[in-house]
């Protein structure tokens, strides 16, 4: 297997040429039923393959979420495997969203799972949780730096929740959030044309209220069913449009189960969003 290019570089391109645009899998069992699908394996298999089938050659980035394919057991993970190699080989990047934290050694392991080349579940990229504390992730880090995969690490997520630990005050003063954004910073230190350790900051927010400039892409979650629009996105992300990756699941995927509704959606997205953002 050839060497990867740094994640960043690749995201830039993908972005580049296939528009700033991250569409989720997300086969939870109500969007099986609008679909008329069963919660069972079936239609996990038949929701699944018929979005990469009908995006994989035109999306930027897929971010499946692995609760909803682990739910199912092994039969779940195999799916997932298949559909992660499949969104690869017709171009597309694959951001695994299981947002893993842990220490040491098992975070060895859940590096090695989703980061190492040749893995079942390789990809090109995987969230994590720095709420351990940043250091904690250094296994992933270093590990996603030698084979040219990335992390996307929580910053200020989405869920009204998160703010209970990432706007309390680190032992500097500033927010718990300002402080894992810093050090993200420092580990794109230099990285061109994108760092490949970015953050997720959800689109849903009033404010970000810290410095988004890390160097990095900015997964920005929480366009379409969760409220956000592409229209929010310059006044959270100013300055940093070049590097926003929004994130859109429910508002593509309830488009299905026809393929050509899926194209239509995800590409009036693209759409959108590059308007909003300057990147047309």
């Amino acid at each position: 297997m050839s060497p990867l290019a740094p994640f960043g570089t690749r995201l830039r391109a993908a972005m580049d040429t296939r528009g700033p645009l991250c569409v989720g899998i997300d086969p939870h069992a109500s969007l099986l039923a609008d679909w008329g699908l069963g919660d069972d394996i079936a239609g996990l298999e038949h929701f699944t393959y018929t979005v990469v089938e009908a995006l994989a050659d035109r999306v930027a980035v897929f971010k499946p979420q692995s609760a909803f394919f682990e739910r199912f057991g092994s039969r779940g993970i195999a799916v997932l495997e298949t559909a992660v190699a499949r969104s690869r080989e017709a171009g597309a990047l694959v951001l695994m969203d299981a947002k893993r934290g842990d220490i040491g050694s098992t975070m060895t392991a859940y590096a090695e799972t989703y980061l190492r080349p040749g893995a079942p579940l390789f990809s090109d990229a995987v969230t994590l949780s720095p709420y351990l504390g940043f250091g904690s992730l250094r296994p992933a880090l270093d590990l996603a730096a030698a084979h040219g995969t990335g992390v996307f690490v929580l910053g200020l997520t989405s869920n009204p929740e998160g703010a209970e630990v990432q706007r309390a005050r680190a032992a500097d003063g500033g927010s718990v959030a300002g402080l894992m954004l810093r050090q993200v910073a420092a580990e794109n230190a230099g990285a061109r044309p994108l760092g490949s350790v970015g953050a997720v900051i959800g689109a849903t927010l009033a404010e970000a209220g810290e410095d988004l400039a890390v160097n990095g892409p900015l997964l920005a979650p929480g366009i379409g069913a969760q409220g956000a629009t592409p229209a929010d996105l310059p006044r959270l992300f100013a300055g940093a449009a070049d590097r926003v990756l929004p994130a859109v699941s429910r508002a593509v995927l309830g488009a299905g189960p026809d393929p050509a509704g899926l194209r239509v959606a995800a590409d009036r997205y693209a759409d959108e969003i590059r308007a909003a953002l300057g990147t047309a």
